[in-house]
Formats: structure tokens, C-alpha cells, sequence
């Protein structure tokens, strides 16, 4: 399904600036559609739970710092059942732990 050219426009300079900053794809490409539709739900997420949740903001320092906060707990505190109820980076650690035993073991 192509959705034209258009979008390959509206993905060059993200995908471009994406590469320089040294951000790695998650699926195995850059700047595809499945990239764009993960940034939007996220995206998405944030205004609601923060952006939305707490207008009118005093100062752009203000959006920025409740930024580094809810990047902070969605990173590091944010719990996932599908991963046993445990934060992404508490996952993330654990599963590194486990890979490096299995490596040493042989």
C-alpha cells in the first residue's frame, strides 16, 4: 500500500536528522511508517497524560521540565503487566543480566 509521496517527503528530514543524532531504529528500519506510528502514540500519550492534563502553562521552562519528568518516570517507574509489573528499565537490566549469564555459561 503506498500513501504517496508525500510521506516519504515528511520522513526524509526525520529519518535524516534521526541518523545524524545516532538514534537507532526499533524495527529494523528508519523513518518507516511503523517508526512514525510508534513516535505518534507516543506523542499522543504525552499531551494527554501531561501537555492536556495541566494547561495553561507559565513558561515554556515549565513544559520542558514536566517533559524531563514524565520521560524520567516513563523510562524508569511506569509498570508494564506485560512484562511481570515492572518498570521498562528494570526489564531491560534484567534481561542484560540473564543474557550475560548465558553467554558465560557457554
Amino acid at each position: 500500500m503506498s500513501l504517496g509521496p508525500r510521506i516519504a517527503i515528511c520522513e526524509h528530514p526525520l529519518t535524516e536528522r534521526l541518523t545524524e543524532a545516532g538514534v537507532e531504529s526499533s524495527v529494523g528500519s528508519v523513518g518507516d511508517l511503523y517508526d512514525n506510528a510508534l513516535a505518534e502514540t507516543i506523542n499522543g500519550l504525552f499531551k494527554t497524560e501531561v501537555i492536556h492534563r495541566r494547561e495553561p502553562w507559565r513558561s515554556f521552562e515549565a513544559v520542558e521540565f514536566a517533559t524531563l519528568k514524565w520521560v524520567d518516570w516513563y523510562n524508569h517507574r511506569r509498570l508494564l503487566a506485560p512484562i511481570g509489573n515492572v518498570p521498562p528499565a528494570e526489564a531491560e537490566a534484567r534481561y542484560s543480566l540473564q543474557a550475560e549469564v548465558q553467554l558465560l555459561a557457554v
